[in-house]
């Protein structure tokens, strides 16, 4: 027997069945908010009458024709009174609704289990908020929780959103001890897995919790509105900062805070470190600098420690001038860099004596982009080289005046391997990944105010730009576009902006070591870094 064909509305696809009962749910509510008084008026006669015939049911049957001649009358003088049949009506259709009002009754204060949850609390909190000298302690255990906490919230299930706390006077709410003791307190009480924020108000003697909402994932690399010399490190909560842009997350346009780097002569955070766990997204943020350093015309030198060839995409790329993967070639480059930035201070210097405008070429931005340096400092030791970190010390000391901003990633087991002027001139600094807060603290020089979890999406972390606050912050998804396990919309993203491939490139050396002669006032090679033997995809890709 031959099959009978589906209908076409069940064969193609299920997208337009979604669209289409989205479409009917949206006409219903928007029927139901119009035609809401009319509801309510049916449903109150509908009341009404069934309460008339409940009346009428238990009505003696001798007692029935007085009361039919009785409201036959009424209806008679209601007739003959001027407007009666007009105030009669609004009279019914004024009992209608009253009768048909939405009687669901307002919750007034918390359940059972909400009350038992808020009363464990207060118990919790009774050794760290009493003292036995206090005549008339507001903790005190067996007393009630009402008058310490207020503005309580719950989820659906069960557990703390938002509360706010009143604490007497004598805690020392002053020293950063005894107020982690009660966020580690209430952040255990409270539910783990969920990060909290902290707002002391000293001033006040109040507390405020409340559960913070994630922050978006979904915003891949984009062209942000951006000026040059503002940098998108990435997105933090609503209200911490006073700015927002507009992007596209998944497709759909929207505005979001984020938390924008700026660099230059006149910038206070001239250079940035990046610290955080193997897959925490440091490279990831790396790629999202160097697409934005080379949309608003900067020149990007990249030295990548790790060897994995992740910015293989960049070489060979407009504005690119060197990608390496290799100590020699590292060496090699910071030399022409450190050249490069006394090359620049001494053009400027000579301009300004002789009362003319800085040269253009020192004044191009140039970026410096170091991921995981220390192995190469391990390897150029093991070979007898000297580190190429040291040749790091010209560009951080003098880049600002001379337009070159160092961008350095690390991972938290090499940290010792940098050096002093790494950690002094590094005023920006960013923590991706899971990690205590001591260690966040150490980095940032500032604990941050809300409760790590341990499980935490890549790119998602810390900053703290200069001597500002701690942001949360969360980077904008800059994968590798040639790795195949990547998201297909993040990878076109990333494809999209890159620069044109040169038309010819300088050649590279043996095992991904570009052979860069530092030569003062001319940039190394572009495409010099990666050789095309190991990276086939980046002669095959085209933009």
């Amino acid at each position: 027997m031959a099959r009978r064909p589906l209908p076409r509305i069940l064969s193609s696809g299920t997208t337009s069945l979604a669209r289409g009962r989205d479409l009917a749910r949206t006409a219903a509510d928007s029927a139901t908010d119009v035609l809401h008084p009319l509801l309510t008026i049916g449903r109150g006669l509908r009341i009404l009458a069934s309460a008339g015939r409940r009346k009428w049911a238990g009505t003696p049957k001798d007692k029935r024709g007085p009361a039919l001649f009785l409201g036959a009358a009424c209806v008679l003088v209601v007739a003959l009174v001027p407007y009666g049949p007009l105030l009669a009506l609004i009279t019914v259709m004024a009992a209608a609704a009253w009768q048909g009002r939405d009687r669901t009754p307002a919750k007034t204060g918390p359940s059972d289990a909400e009350t038992e949850r808020l009363g464990s609390l207060y118990e919790a909190l009774v050794p760290y908020f009493s003292i036995p000298e206090d005549p008339n302690p507001l903790f005190a255990h067996g007393g009630d929780w009402d008058k310490a906490f207020s503005g309580y919230e719950f989820d659906e299930a069960g557990r703390v959103t938002r509360l706010r706390i009143r604490y007497p006077a004598y805690f020392t709410d002053g020293e950063a001890a005894s107020r982690t003791r009660i966020e580690t307190l209430l952040h255990a009480k409270s539910g783990r897995g969920r990060e909290y924020l902290f707002d002391w108000d000293e001033e006040g003697n109040q507390l405020d919790l409340s559960v913070l909402a994630a922050l978006p994932t979904g915003i891949a690399a984009q062209p942000f509105v951006t000026t040059p010399g503002e940098t998108v490190l990435g997105f933090t909560d609503a209200g911490t900062v006073q700015r927002t842009l507009p992007v596209l997350d998944g497709g759909e346009p929207r505005d979001v805070p984020p938390v924008l780097w700026r660099t230059g002569p006149r910038s206070t955070e001239p250079h940035l470190l990046a610290v955080g766990q193997p897959g925490s997204g440091t490279s990831t943020l790396l790629r999202s600098i160097a697409l934005q350093a080379l949309r608003h015309g900067g020149d990007v030198l990249i030295v990548e420690g790790g060897g994995s060839g992740e910015y293989a995409c960049l070489a060979g790329r407009t504005g690119v001038l060197a990608v390496e993967c290799g100590p020699t070639g590292a060496l090699s480059t910071l030399e022409w860099a450190a050249q490069e930035t006394e090359r620049r201070l001494v053009a400027t210097h000579r301009a300004r004596e002789a009362g003319r405008p800085a040269p253009d070429d020192t004044r191009r931005p140039l970026w410096i982009l170091l991921d995981r340096p220390s192995v190469l400092a391990h390897l150029a030791a093991a070979d007898g080289r000297p580190d190429p970190l040291t040749q790091l010390q010209v560009p951080l000391r003098h880049g600002r005046a001379a337009h070159i901003t160092v961008v350095v990633a690390e991972q938290f087991d090499h940290l010792e391997l940098l050096g002093d002027a790494v950690w002094q001139h590094t005023r920006a600094r960013v923590v991706l990944g899971p990690a205590a807060i001591q260690q966040i603290a150490d980095v940032l020089g500032l604990p941050p105010h809300t409760t790590p979890t341990a499980q935490v999406p890549p790119g998602r972390g810390y900053a703290r730009l200069g001597t500002g606050p701690v942001h949360r912050l969360q980077v904008p998804a800059t994968p590798d576009p040639y790795d195949d396990a990547t998201h297909p919309g993040f990878r076109q993203a990333v494809l999209e902006l890159l620069p044109e491939r040169l038309a010819h490139g300088g050649g590279g050396g043996a095992g991904g070591q570009a052979r860069v002669t530092p030569v003062q006032g001319q940039p190394p090679a572009q495409g010099s870094a990666v050789d095309a033997s190991e990276t086939p995809e980046v002669a095959a890709e085209a933009p």
